[in-house]
């Protein structure tokens, strides 16, 4: 292994970096930004899941910089890995999408399968994933059940994002979110599942996603440099004809490293980038400021419950602030980060905002 891996774009199709000229069933992608015993532990979780003749892993560091890209590469030699995992080096630190997209340019596969570094495939997941696949045509992107270590299912599944489901976000009154529901207006989280469901779109913690889609979609937009990405794509999906499953008898348990013990912690800026860049894509710049305008109403509304002593706070700090962020450029391209060709669907439309518009 080089450590070095060549512009997958200049690859020709069906090839990958290392000279294979074959169509791989399977490509998993785990990106490393200073987390090497995490990635190992996750890797080693494939292990015994995958076949080797057929499906591969590729690690993609994120330009750590700690020497954790060598220390990956070093164990997946030490543990005879060479034959089904390589590790390629990023220059920069593209974010989650640039991470996955560099991933799997890199080879070309029948299905990809996208997996979070601080996640570890139960036994049997990716067969079932696979299995689901294989008998849901109409499926493009399948997610498994995500829990916790104990087996505590995680809220996975999701309706989505909407100027609406702001103000319940930030009201988190429950006579507010029934009395909305009959105008349509629903919060993002839904019920966990006993069975297969087609939510609006699914956290990509992990998730398998088919090439003929991503053929026909394109790559994830690397402009998203964290948060978001996964309810963009999956709008994306099925905006084209695709159906989104999520299918809980594939089980996977997720981490849910980095998170900070506090809900109230103040969030990094490319959230509300990211937040800002979504409800501009898909709301026009109108729906944006529709969506903070009914954010602060929510949080007046909580304010008041908070005031009258029956409510703690629940709103990230300076969130009142930040949700402004980018507001009179919200499609801009991050600094320094990849740039996708942009497509039709990437036009900033003004909507009027009317009483049939679903917020």
């Amino acid at each position: 292994m080089t450590g070095q891996c060549p512009n997958p774009a200049t690859l020709p199709a069906g090839s990958s970096p290392t000279g294979e000229s074959t169509t791989l069933r399977l490509l998993a992608v785990a990106i490393n930004y200073r987390t090497p015993e995490l990635v190992l532990n996750c890797v080693e979780s494939l292990e015994g899941e995958l076949d080797p003749g057929q499906d591969r892993v590729v690690v993609v560091d994120n330009a750590s910089g700690d020497g954790s890209a060598d220390k990956i590469e070093a164990a997946i030699s030490a543990r005879g890995w060479d034959r089904w995992v390589r590790l390629i080096r990023s220059q920069v630190n593209g974010g989650f999408s640039a991470g996955n997209n560099l991933g799997m340019q890199s080879a070309d596969a029948e299905f990809y399968l996208l997996i979070n570094s601080d996640a570890i495939v139960r036994r049997g997941a990716i067969a079932s994933l696979l299995h689901a696949m294989h008998h849901r045509t109409d499926a493009g992107i399948i997610s498994p059940r995500l829990e916790w270590p104990d087996g505590t299912p995680q809220m996975s599944c999701f309706r989505n994002r909407t100027p609406g489901s702001e103000m319940l976000a930030a009201a988190s009154t429950g006579p507010l979110t029934k009395l909305m529901r009959a105008f349509n207006v629903r919060e993002v989280a839904m019920p966990i599942p006993d069975g297969p469901i087609e939510p609006a779109w699914t956290s990509f913690a992990c998730v398998l996603i088919r090439r003929t889609m991503l053929e026909q979609i394109g790559p994830m937009d690397e402009r998203y440099f964290m948060y978001l990405e996964d309810n963009d794509y999956c709008r994306r999906a099925r905006r084209a004809g695709w159906t989104i499953l999520h299918w809980p008898a594939a089980r996977v348990v997720h981490l849910r490293h980095g998170l900070t013990d506090s809900a109230r912690e103040r969030r990094p800026n490319f959230y509300y980038s990211s937040r800002a860049r979504y409800f501009a894509r898909h709301y026009g710049i109108a729906g944006l400021w529709l969506a903070n305008l009914l954010w602060m109403a929510g949080r007046a509304v909580s304010l008041l419950r908070e005031a009258v002593g029956n409510k703690n706070p629940h709103t990230c700090k300076a969130e009142w602030r930040d949700i402004w962020t980018n507001w009179p450029r919200p499609m801009k391209n991050p600094a320094g980060r990849g740039v996708l060709v942009d497509r039709p669907d990437e036009t900033v439309q003004t909507p009027a905002i009317t009483g049939g518009t679903k917020l």
